[in-house]
């Protein structure tokens, strides 16, 4: 069964465009960890966000949740800490996850 890790994300709209170009290179760092197979950046445009803000979401699909849990103990913190210790509070990111149900 297929997993969907999704990141919702909230940014200053100040920081948007160098905060977009650091988040392409750190998905592609976690596509290249094993289980994952594929992600997509959206912007988000309902709701909308304040004038001020930016709404980002991050789909991740990965083979199951056997390798969602191996990121989230191996990776997640140290790779959570980069994006914390460069945009510091002027971001928030909030998390799901579903399982992908057969049709």
């Amino acid at each position: 069964m297929s997993t969907v890790y999704e990141v919702d994300l909230d940014l200053d709209a100040a920081i948007a465009e160098d905060y977009l170009a650091w988040l392409r290179e750190h998905v592609a760092e976690i596509l290249a960890l094993p289980g994952f197979v594929d992600a997509q950046i959206q912007a988000v445009r309902d709701p909308a966000p304040a004038s001020d803000r930016v709404r980002l979401c991050v789909s991740y699909r990965l083979d199951g949740p056997a390798s969602l849990e191996a990121y989230l103990r191996d990776h997640a913190p140290r790779l959570r800490a980069q994006g914390m210790e460069r945009f510091g509070g002027r971001f928030s990111a909030s998390r799901r996850v579903m399982d992908i149900l057969p049709r």
